[in-house]
Order: structure tokens, then C-alpha cells, then sequence
């Protein structure tokens, strides 16, 4: 059992309920041979690991204090986050079924893949979550799902559930919904009413790479789906404004996930496409998730998976884009010739080498913007050079007491006692600075 902490709550829920009891549950049932809570939980679970894009942050706030409700979304984020007191925090992450209609060639629940499948009904979700909130076990929801029948029928069972739970249940916790870009976009916008947040995954960076592994499934479609939770966002903001009470939609945002080294798109593919995301549909956050072969995986795959460092530079160059005034354009500059960001050096270094004429920056004249390229600062060191600089003219010590390195900033800077001179311009500073490397792996569970 992957999920020996919910065990115990899982089977103290199943012997109150009877699960064979809701509508359509017995038929399935009848097909697929009878399946206890704790066995759907544990296929379903499974299931939902390859969906990343599960992080909280942004949401409004709402608690239960005062005994009205249950739940809250207080915290810095939910799903493998953590509060300013160092506490984690998670979330049941789960599928309403893996049945799947859609043939993604990428998808372990995909309609030709030969895997266990099991489906729980809306109430049984919703039951869970209240059952494991009152553990202390989660604080939240993301909820995904197979096509099951149809992506209407599919997403009015994932609209029950966040209803149960917000109307019937008064939960105030976190609700994260997989809406389902083929649905009727009423149906989207009853989860935006109901969740903090909504997402729609593009799943991959090209149009030409979706037509080939997701043949059911349409770029064109994705995109108008996000614009029209896009245009939501905006009009219930505004009239928020104007209406104290009018009723708040995906409060945290939408969000979205590319699948990495399942096609032939580079990085720089995968970072014009973020980059566009980002600005069309205002998105919170675009994750990465780094292609993992699967059990009876289709020909058109790749057998071998992508070193998982390679997601972690996709990440770092988000970043740079969302936080350090990056164009996608200059990120694509760090890449080699392959369009591929190098995986020995972060994005960051990689473009601060090619562009060495920028550099050495002095820490007590250069504005913000321009010390935020320097490798090895970050954003709070930044700020924190920027206000001491403000008092005193910065030695290269200070700048040490204010980063966590001066190893990597040293050949970038000048300060009232340090100039690197010819350390700037050396061959070597590539082979100087790089790391030494730890393939990161992707270990199965």
C-alpha cells in the first residue's frame, strides 16, 4: 500500500458507506468486478502522480474560524509547499476515474493501455476529503480526471463534486479543479464559481507534436478554453469592484503543464510556448513535468526518459522569465545549438558566460534590473544589496553576508575593494563554476 496514512481513514470511510449505493456505481462495478474504497484510492492516487501542476499559492483566504464551515486555505500553498513556520502541507490528489474514451499516446490511462481501472462517484470524493481533513492528513483537493462517456458528463461529475463539498459540506479548504478544454464552457465556468483554482493542460509545446501523441485532442481548443477562463477571471475581478458580494471565480488563478521529451521539441520550443502562455492567459504558473516511459508504451514514444535535470532547467528559466525580467528571447540565448538549455550550468550562468561584455557590474552603482542578472544573486539579495547600499559603500565582504555564495558572484561584480580584473574573461570560467553533477532520476515508486 503506497498510501499507508490514509489507510486508516480510507477503510473507516468505506465501512460507513454503501459504495455500491450511488447512481451508476453498480453497473461499473458489475463490469470491472467490485472494488473496495481503499483499493479505488490507492488506483487512483497512483494515477494522479504524473499531473504537477497541483501548488496552492495565490488563493483567497478563508478559514472556519467562528465554527462556520470546515477547513482553510491559510498557508503559503498546499501539495508539497510549505508555510512561513515550516510546516508541509498537502493535499489528496486524486482521479475521479482513470477510465479514460481519449487514446494520448503519453497517458497511462489512455483507452489502450492495459491498466487496473476504478472510478469513485462525486459524493464518494467528497466524503474522502472531509474524512481526511478531519485527520489532519490534507487541507485541500486537486481533483483530475479520465474522459469517462463523454467530457461533458465528465466534467458536470467533477462540478458535483466541488458542489457537494462547497454547498453541502461548507468546505472552505482548497479546491483544485482539471477542467476539460472539450466541455461545454458553462460547465468551466461552474468550476471556476466553485474552485480557488482551474487548469487546462496543454500537455505539449507544439501543435504538431499534440496532433501526433493526443490525436483527440485539439490546440486550437485548449487555447480557446483558457481564454474563456481568462476573460471570467477578469470580468468577476471587476465586478468584485463594483459589487461587494458578487461571486469570486478561480480566485488563485489557472494554470497549466507541458510534458517534457515525449516529442522533439526543444527547450527553446518549450519557453516560447510558456513565455505565450503566460501573457495571452495571464497564467499563475506552466509546469514542467519530464516524460517517464510507461507500461506498454506506444512506437511512437521515445523508450529512454529525459535526464530529469533537464525539467529543472525549464523551471529555473520560468523563473527567470516570472521574476528576473528575462524575455523569453534572451532565456533562448543561454540555449547551445541545439535549441536545449545546457544541463551543467543554470540558464542564468549560461547566458551571463555568452554576454560577459555586461559584466563586471558594480554592487553600489548598477540598478536592480541589471544586478538581477548576475549569477549566484538572487532576488532577496538583490534587495538586500540594494538597501544596505543605501548606508554604505558595499566591500566584497558585505556582499558575502548578503548572498549564500560569493563563489559564482565574484567574477560578475565590482565593490569598493574587489575588481575580477581578468577572472571575468578567463576560458576556464565555465569549468570554474559548474557544479559537479548529480544525475537527478526519476526512481519508480
Amino acid at each position: 500500500m503506497k498510501w499507508p496514512f490514509l489507510a486508516g481513514a480510507a477503510i473507516s470511510f468505506g465501512q460507513n458507506q454503501n459504495v455500491a449505493s450511488h447512481s451508476g456505481l453498480r453497473t461499473y462495478s458489475e463490469q470491472m468486478g467490485s472494488l473496495s474504497t481503499i483499493e479505488k484510492l490507492g488506483i487512483l492516487a497512483d494515477a494522479a502522480k504524473y499531473d504537477a501542476s497541483c501548488a496552492s499559492s495565490g488563493t483567497a483566504k478563508k478559514n472556519s474560524i467562528g465554527g462556520k464551515g470546515v477547513g482553510s486555505t491559510e498557508g503559503m500553498g498546499i501539495c508539497h509547499a510549505y508555510t512561513p513556520d515550516g510546516r508541509c502541507i498537502s493535499l489528496l490528489k486524486i482521479l475521479l476515474t482513470n477510465h479514460c474514451i481519449f487514446d494520448c499516446h503519453y497517458c497511462i490511462n489512455r483507452k489502450s493501455s492495459n491498466v487496473r481501472r476504478a472510478r469513485f462517484t462525486p459524493q464518494e470524493i467528497a466524503d474522502l476529503t472531509i474524512s481526511f481533513y478531519k485527520r489532519n492528513y490534507i487541507e485541500g483537493l486537486f481533483l483530475s480526471s479520465g474522459i469517462i462517456k463523454s467530457s461533458n458528463f465528465t466534467m458536470e461529475q467533477m462540478v458535483e463534486t466541488a458542489r457537494i463539498l462547497r454547498e453541502e459540506m461548507d468546505f472552505r479548504g482548497y479546491i483544485h479543479l482539471k477542467t476539460i478544454p472539450e466541455a461545454d464552457p458553462e460547465l468551466v465556468h461552474q468550476a471556476g464559481l466553485l474552485a480557488d483554482r482551474v487548469s487546462i493542460n496543454v500537455e505539449l509545446p507544439t501543435d504538431s507534436g499534440l496532433t501526433r501523441l493526443a490525436p483527440d485532442k485539439n490546440a486550437r481548443q485548449i487555447e480557446g478554453a483558457m481564454g474563456k477562463v481568462k476573460s471570467d477571471i477578469v470580468e468577476t475581478k471587476d465586478a468584485r469592484k463594483r459589487f461587494k458580494h458578487a461571486p469570486r471565480f478561480a480566485p488563485a488563478g489557472q494554470s497549466t503543464q507541458m510534458i517534457v521529451g515525449a516529442d522533439a521539441a526543444n527547450d527553446s520550443d518549450i519557453m516560447g510556448k510558456a513565455s505565450r502562455l503566460y501573457k495571452g492567459f495571464r497564467l499563475r504558473r506552466v509546469y514542467y513535468s519530464a516524460f517517464s516511459p510507461i507500461p506498454d508504451a506506444s512506437a511512437v514514444l521515445p523508450l529512454k526518459r529525459p535526464p530529469l535535470i533537464r525539467e529543472h532547467r525549464l523551471y529555473q528559466s520560468d523563473w527567470l522569465m516570472r521574476f528576473y525580467g528575462y524575455q523569453a528571447s534572451e532565456v533562448m540565448q543561454a540555449t547551445d545549438g541545439d535549441g536545449n538549455l545546457p544541463l551543467d550550468i543554470d540558464p542564468k550562468l549560461a547566458w551571463a558566460l555568452k554576454f560577459r561584455e555586461q559584466f563586471p557590474l558594480d554592487v553600489n552603482r548598477a540598478p536592480k534590473e541589471l544586478l538581477l542578472r548576475v549569477p549566484g544573486l538572487g532576488v532577496t539579495a538583490v534587495q538586500r544589496i540594494v538597501a544596505a547600499r543605501r548606508h554604505r559603500t558595499l566591500r566584497l565582504d558585505d556582499v558575502g553576508k548578503l548572498t549564500v555564495s560569493i563563489a559564482k558572484v565574484r567574477p560578475f561584480i565590482c565593490a569598493l575593494d574587489w575588481r575580477p580584473t581578468a577572472l571575468t574573461d578567463r576560458a576556464d570560467l565555465r569549468a570554474l563554476l559548474a557544479p559537479k553533477q548529480e544525475q537527478l532520476e526519476l526512481f519508480a515508486s
